[in-house]
């Protein structure tokens, strides 16, 4: 392969958007299948210490508000340690988790995050 089409290779890779799963205490990401924006694919969204980032594909995205009960657990009403639902790719910098309960939570991505804001144990 050659260096230019590598680069096209990574791009596209890139912008299609890929959707890995949720942020955990030791690092790994749960499978969510891969997804280009404007897409969906299932999601188990990391809630044990509230609601407040996902990685999705390489990116670290951070909820537009997040959520807790206060104590820095997930607010009634949300499974703990993990929501199952879907996340939809809008673009390459929004992405949204709805799931059958009526949950919705906006998240953004946080350009240049090399990693999460805080590690939940």
């Amino acid at each position: 392969m050659t260096e230019r089409t590598g680069r096209v290779v990574l791009a596209l890779a890139l912008a299609g958007g890929v959707l890995t799963g949720c942020a955990r205490a030791d690092g790994a990401a749960a499978p969510a299948g891969t997804v280009a924006p404007g897409g969906s694919a299932a999601f188990d969204l990391f809630t044990h210490c509230g609601i407040d980032e996902a990685r999705i594909g390489a990116a670290w995205f951070e909820a537009e508000e997040p959520l807790s009960d206060g104590s820095g657990n997930p607010p009634a009403g949300w499974g703990n340690p993990v929501q199952h639902g879907t996340m939809t790719l809008r673009s390459a910098a929004e992405a949204v988790f709805t799931d059958d309960a009526g949950h919705r939570v906006v998240f953004r991505v946080r350009p240049g995050a090399t990693g999460f804001k805080r590690l939940c144990a």
